[in-house]
């Protein structure tokens, strides 16, 4: 199984990419961790941010591997909890089911990319910086996996 990070936004402050790779280090060759950065387009003074949000999100859902199950991520998402995100994880490991997150930029995600992604999900109800979501997400994710394989981490 394959889960990839579809993420707006690149070129990361260090101690974002030393948190990402942190967590993507520690999961499993079978849940392997791929993170795809889309630059964020210039937002300029009198820039159509709709229609930056637009390119951007169509560059995501053309990043999005062939097969995959789209997950959105989004603050209006369905709520889970680390047990049942654990349950989620274990389901498409089960049918080799690879993922696909999404993760939207300072605006959030493409209005095409909420409507075509096969589920939305929410990490937090709070609003998280777009920068930090993956490190949550694969923090998350190797949580997860720590319940599937019933490791000492999750306690």
């Amino acid at each position: 199984m394959r889960i990839h990070i579809i993420a707006i936004g690149a070129r990361m402050p260090a101690w974002i990419e030393a948190g990402y790779e942190e967590y993507a280090r520690r999961l499993p060759r079978e849940c392997t961790l791929v993170l795809h950065e889309i630059p964020a387009r210039r937002r300029a003074k009198g820039a159509d941010i709709s229609r930056l949000i637009a390119q951007e999100g169509a560059r995501q859902w053309a990043t999005v591997p062939s097969g995959a199950r789209v997950i959105a991520l989004d603050r209006a998402g369905r709520k889970l909890d680390t047990e049942a995100l654990a349950t989620e994880i274990k389901k498409r490991l089960a049918v080799g089911e690879d993922l696909a997150f999404l993760i939207g930029g300072p605006e959030g995600l493409a209005p095409q990319c909420l409507q075509s992604a096969h589920d939305r999900w929410s990490l937090s109800e709070l609003t998280l910086a777009h920068t930090v979501v993956r490190v949550v997400l694969a923090e998350q994710l190797y949580r997860a996996w720590s319940i599937i394989r019933n490791l000492p981490y999750h306690r």
